[in-house]
């Protein structure tokens, strides 16, 4: 799948390309948009507001901790590229699969 694959140092983690959508109504997981995983969080993308907000939301949908996610790439973007640790890329799918 082009939105999820396994980080290549460490198959207990995945690397998720996502597309962020700041100041949206509500926080949730809308599903694919072409080759990303749309994420809409109400948090303005401001002072990296809107970054934290997708990390908790991430965190809480795939039942991991907000430190093992992290923003590799397009902190100010809203393509972004997100490392989840101890998550392997086939979980992100089974966890985020009942979500849409």
């Amino acid at each position: 799948m082009p939105w999820i694959e396994s980080d290549p140092g460490d198959p207990l983690a995945s690397i998720v390309h996502l597309k962020v959508v700041p100041g949206a109504k509500r926080d949730e997981i809308a599903g694919l948009l072409g080759e990303r995983l749309k994420v809409r969080v109400s948090a303005p993308p401001e002072g990296g507001k809107a970054n934290k907000a997708v990390i908790a939301l991430l965190a809480k949908a795939l039942g991991a901790r907000s430190k093992d996610i992290e923003i590799v790439s397009g902190a100010t973007n809203p393509e972004k590229v997100v490392r989840v640790a101890g998550v392997g890329a086939a979980s992100v799918v089974e966890r985020l699969g009942m979500l849409w």
